[in-house]
């Protein structure tokens, strides 16, 4: 499917009429904030919010004090039961502003009240490794979704795009590759797991 088509599918989806959520899944490095921002960009501020999983990574501090941060990127590394939470306050739309967090990758840690959401914005794309994670504190949120796409791009472009994202900012070439391994790709084929709940499957390429 074309990047046109799905601008509007989305677009479709904020037309029907109230409060719409979009999801994107899929495993490290598949394009879900590249294409959750193109689809919002193309909407415009009135249409269309992004709302990143990942401003509810848990803070370095918590992470080092649970012996969790050579594991950050897993699922019990995130506040799920916030991101529920959240989820919930933005499908009822008419409210006050609801502001969201945000995940700054310059200093790896997430930023409260980032992202305000306005009550008559009709589309909130919200996009993360665990939308379709069917574990007890993971599963409520694919109901919450309008609607959820899925990211499946080549196994290869996808780990080397992810190599060079974390040397980006800040790992040293090595250091980055032995994480990709140790880490983030366990977390893929778990996420992998979760892709028959998507409505769409795509090759983002």
């Amino acid at each position: 499917m074309q990047t046109s088509e799905l601008i509007l599918r989305a677009a479709a989806l904020a037309g029907r009429g109230g409060r719409q959520i979009l999801g994107i899944a899929g495993p490290p490095g598949s394009g879900k904030s590249t294409l959750a921002a193109l689809i919002a960009d193309a909407l415009g501020p009135e249409r269309a919010v992004v709302v990143p999983m990942d401003g509810f990574h848990l803070a370095q501090a918590e992470l080092d004090r649970t012996g969790r941060a050579d594991r950050k990127g897993a699922p019990d590394t995130f506040d799920a039961a916030g991101y529920v939470s959240l989820l919930q306050r933005l499908r009822a739309s008419g409210g006050p502003v609801v502001y969201a967090p945000a995940f700054d990758r310059s200093i790896e840690e997430p930023i409260a009240g980032s992202i305000p959401v306005a009550p008559d914005t009709p589309l909130v794309i919200t996009e993360g490794n665990y939308l379709l994670h069917d574990a007890p504190q993971w599963a409520p949120v694919r109901p919450l979704l309008d609607e959820a796409w899925y990211l499946a791009p080549d196994e290869t472009l996808r780990v080397r795009r992810l190599v060079d994202r974390h040397v980006r900012h800040g790992k040293d070439p090595a250091h980055a590759r032995a994480w990709v391994t140790r880490s983030d790709e366990p977390n893929a084929r778990l996420i992998a797991r979760g892709r028959h709940r998507a409505d769409l499957v795509l090759d983002p390429g």
